[in-house]
């Protein structure tokens, strides 16, 4: 199983992803393209891709020019079957590629805040090893619209499409389910400056949110980050079969 990681900032923690791809024996290739990697041309040398977050937004081609390749990338490993985990930036990277409308700045949350799964998330493969209401970390300015084709998943008031599906296996999230409290406190030692402008007083509260959320939170995560690395087996299995 080789998995093509897609990171769109300088830190970029796996978290209970990366616990649920190192459990399947995932060989990652890490592809770093705002530190000028190259973006790889197609899927042919991976079976699935993972794009997670950043603090560009999913419409910035002038500062960062790979951003349409990049969509254009997980796309083609959608159109083949292959699994894709947009995260974040991910996500809406994902629904720029499929003709989307991102927009800019109406949606900010940050901290453990809670997520509702809709019908169609009760009943999909992947969403539903979440509870049907469930909180998850979140740190986003922006959102977009669903799109044509897609299946809404998760939703809450502040931003309606919080994950959505697209064929068998592209599956994107705004919410950032790899976060555990380990992801959480990198964040909180390397951008206090970020955190305190977006959540004034966050960062006082932190432990005590943690305490409350964290074990939970983690629990979702990688529930949602297994079940969605089994979907890149069953792809596998099925090929050879």
């Amino acid at each position: 199983m080789r998995v093509l990681v897609v990171e769109n900032d300088k830190v970029t923690l796996l978290g209970q992803i990366g616990i649920a791809l190192e459990e399947a024996g995932a060989e990652l290739d890490i592809c770093r393209p705002h530190a000028g990697d190259a973006i790889p041309a197609d899927d042919a040398d991976h079976d699935a891709i993972v794009v997670m977050g950043g603090p560009q937004n999913a419409l910035d081609d002038e500062n960062h020019a790979y951003l349409p390749a990049l969509g254009g990338l997980m796309r083609r490993f959608s159109d083949a079957d292959k699994s894709v985990l947009g995260v974040c930036l991910g996500s809406q990277l994902l629904a720029r590629a499929y003709g989307a409308e991102n927009l800019i700045g109406t949606a900010p949350e940050f901290g453990w805040c809670t997520v509702a799964l809709t019908p169609d998330g009760a009943g999909d493969p992947v969403l539903s090893a979440a509870a049907g209401s469930f909180e998850i970390f979140q740190w986003h300015s922006d959102t977009f619209t669903l799109p044509d084709g897609a299946v809404r998943l998760a939703t809450n008031s502040a931003a309606e499409n919080q994950a959505f599906r697209i064929g068998r296996a592209t599956y994107a999230t705004q919410f950032h389910f790899e976060a555990n409290r380990q992801v959480v406190d990198e964040w909180a030692t390397i951008f206090p400056h970020y955190i305190e402008k977006q959540a004034p007083g966050w960062l006082e509260q932190r432990a005590a949110l943690a305490a409350e959320n964290g074990p939970s939170a983690e629990a979702t995560g990688l529930a949602l980050a297994r079940a969605w690395v089994g979907t890149i087996a069953a792809a596998r299995t099925r090929r050879v079969a």
